[in-house]
Formats: C-alpha cells, sequence, structure tokens
C-alpha cells in the first residue's frame, strides 16, 4: 500500500488471492505470465465498421504495453488528442493483446504505422466508421492462456473445468483493477476520505481508476461473503436478476420454479451492487444483508456517490464460454473460452488453483494499473471495469 498507516477500511477488504473460491480448495499451483505470449486477449467489437466517415478504427496488437500507453503513442504520431482517441477497454499489459481504437483523422491520407513497431504494436487492420468508438462496445474477449510449472491433483482438472464450463465462476474484479500491490485501493481511500476542495490531483482517467477500484472492492465484499453462504449462483428474494448478454435486470420479490431454472441455466444471473448514490435496488432480507456487508465502508460509498456514480448492479455469475484444454508438454495447461465485456480471465483461473508471476511483472513505465477486461476507467455510470 502506498501509506504506511494502514485505514481501517483498508485492513477490512478480503485481498484478490483470499477470496473465497465456489469450486473447493485450490487443486494446483504453477507459474502465469511465464512469458508475454502465455497470456493472449482478443476483444471482438459489438458491431460491424460501416467503413466510412471521419474516424478510423486500427486494430492494434500489442506486447508488453497498456492501453493508455498505446493511445499515447497513437496521439503523438497522429497529432490527435488522446482525448479524442476512443478504445472500447482496457487490456492488459502483461500480455499479447489485441484491441480497436478509434483516430478523427479526417479524409486524409492513412499515416505511415512502422514506427509503431519498435514498440511492441502492430496495426492489424484499419477501417474507416463513422463515430468514436466508445467504452463497453465488446461482444467479448477471446482468452489463450498457459500456465506452466503445473504441481498438484493434476488428475483432478478436467472435473473441475468441466464444473466452471457447466456452472461459472465467481464473477470477482480481478487484481489488475487494483493496481500493484493493491495500491490503488490506498490511494481511493485518500480520495474518497479528503474534504471537499483538499482532495488529491489527479486526471481524470487516474480519477476514473481509482474509484472503479474502490467500487469493485466492495462489489467483491458482496460476492465473497454470498460464495461463503453458498448463495452466489441462486436467486434470492428480493433480488435483481440481470438477463445474460445485456445489462438489463429486474426485481424479483418472490423466487419461483421459473426463475429457479433461469438462473440454472444461465439466462439470468444474480447480481451485486455497483455502489453509488441512489436507493437500493434490491429488498428485503438481501438488501439487509448488502448493508451489513457494507456498513465498513459508509464512508467510500459517500464518496463515490458525491463523485457522481450512480448505484449499479453486475453479474455474480461469469460463465466462461467455449473453455477448452489440454495439457502440453512439460505440465502446462493451456486453457481457451471467452468472456462478456468487463470480465476477468484471473477470476476464472483463480477457481483452479494458486499463481505466482514472475518477479517485476507489472512493473515499469507502462504499467498504469490496466486490466483484463472491458469495462470503463472514467467515473461514468455503466457496466464493467473495468
Amino acid at each position: 500500500m502506498e501509506s504506511q498507516i494502514i485505514a481501517p477500511e483498508l485492513e477490512r477488504l478480503i485481498g484478490f488471492e483470499q477470496l473465497p473460491r465456489a469450486h473447493g480448495l485450490a487443486l494446483i499451483k504453477g507459474l502465469m505470465r511465464a512469458h508475454l505470449e502465455d497470456f493472449r486477449v482478443a476483444e471482438t467489437l459489438s458491431f460491424e465498421p460501416d467503413d466510412q466517415g471521419a474516424h478510423w478504427l486500427l486494430q492494434v496488437r500489442k506486447t508488453g504495453a497498456n492501453t493508455e500507453w498505446v493511445a499515447r503513442r497513437l496521439a503523438a504520431l497522429t497529432g490527435v488528442a488522446v482525448r479524442d482517441i476512443g478504445y472500447a477497454g482496457l487490456k492488459d499489459r502483461q500480455a499479447v493483446a489485441t484491441q480497436w481504437f478509434s483516430l478523427p483523422l479526417g479524409e486524409g491520407p492513412v499515416p505511415d504505422w512502422s514506427p509503431l513497431a519498435a514498440e511492441g504494436m502492430e496495426v492489424l487492420a484499419c477501417r474507416r466508421h463513422g463515430r468514436k468508438l466508445r467504452r463497453g462496445a465488446i461482444a467479448w474477449n477471446s482468452f489463450e492462456l498457459r500456465l506452466r510449472e503445473l504441481s498438484g491433483d493434476l488428475d483432478a482438472l478436467p472435473a473441475r473445468l468441466s464444473a466452471m464450463a457447466a456452472g461459472g465462476v465467481p464473477n470477482y474484479f480481478g487484481p489488475q483493477r487494483f493496481g500493484r500491490d493493491a495500491g490503488n485501493l490506498a490511494r481511493a481511500h485518500h480520495l474518497l476520505s479528503a474534504r471537499p476542495g483538499r482532495g488529491q490531483r489527479l486526471s481524470r482517467y487516474q480519477r476514473g481508476l481509482l474509484l472503479s477500484a474502490a467500487r469493485s472492492a466492495l462489489f467483491n465484499q458482496v460476492l465473497a461473503r454470498r460464495v461463503e453462504l453458498e448463495c452466489w449462483n441462486q436467486a434470492l428474494p428480493g433480488e435483481r436478476l440481470q438477463l445474460a448478454g445485456s445489462h438489463s435486470h429486474f426485481l424479483a420479490e418472490v423466487i419461483d420454479d421459473s426463475i429457479t431454472n433461469r438462473v440454472t441455466s444461465g439466462d439470468l444471473s444474480p447480481t451485486g451492487p455497483l455502489c453509488g448514490t441512489g436507493d437500493s435496488l434490491v429488498d428485503g432480507e438481501l438488501a439487509a444483508l448488502e448493508i451489513e456487508i457494507l456498513a465498513p465502508w459508509a464512508d467510500w460509498i459517500d464518496g463515490l456517490g458525491r463523485a457522481g456514480l450512480r448505484a449499479e448492479r453486475r453479474a455474480l455469475i461469469l460463465r466462461p464460454l467455449d473453455l477448452d484444454w489440454e495439457m502440453e508438454e512439460g505440465a502446462c495447461l493451456r486453457l481457451t473460452f471467452r468472456l462478456p465485456a468487463g470480465a476477468y480471465a484471473t477470476s476464472v483461473v483463480r477457481e483452479l488453483g494458486d499463481w505466482w508471476e514472475p518477479a517485476g511483472g507489472g512493473t515499469g513505465a507502462r504499467a498504469a494499473a490496466d486490466s483484463s477486461d472491458s469495462g470503463k476507467a472514467v467515473a461514468a455510470p455503466g457496466a464493467g471495469i473495468e
């Protein structure tokens, strides 16, 4: 943490590594991101470019660079202001990541992108589009991971993976959201606890990251408690249920067989709070449970409301799509799957076991608490980090 004095609010938080698992104790342990190529992610847009208009959509494959850093490099190369460059979501620095950016280049010729290659970036496609790329405009993210130096109960992996594919995993926000050594939470605490006019001097981007980190940590606390109570994948009376493939949700005051079956099939998911101002969106005993869990962080919730964030909901169940796996030579597990925007691959693999990364991972000039999801990095309403 940044501060040598750890605030009580931070001491109470359950860190990502201590969050309860839904499918049992860790089966294995191993090495994640031994090489950048061991963690690959590629986003698929939720629309087809219209091939006309003043904006260029660039599909960029980046290696060892976070999203904001790439946006700054594109700005420097083209003379476009960073604020005018759009991207649909954040992608991890410690990865080979393919994502889209938009630049308002007008009718002029396409710039020479070759200087980007020396900095770990390659433009794979360039298409015209009528408007700036907006956050969350992603159908899904496709992942390919290699987990190395495995030890433990390898024979039990197929059954665990099958259970995860069938029933999903807790939709925790991953550690990328909280920064190196969870430092973003310490900074978020100072930001949310500051008196008006005496807060940190932050850019809009930095402020958004910190507010998102605090909001995400509170969601994880609620989800962790429901995992402990074994009701994270069940609809409770007074629940807000989210429709699969959308951010739409509705209040279910009574849970009948139809609701239960739709949750089991994956058509609906119970939800947890993305804290902000406004009335509670759940009712009855569930509302009382969430109030109890979040009581230690009342000041944070007030601060999120003052920052303009309204209360929203996020699905508790994350269902990896097309989950496939194979053991490769040298005790290496290869995983492939797709996740919706705003979900974390790290929250999938933690259901298998405990992982460590090479020393120095996530550090350096380009490391800016980036995430593997497509959520919003700014303090604005909507789903997602993230």
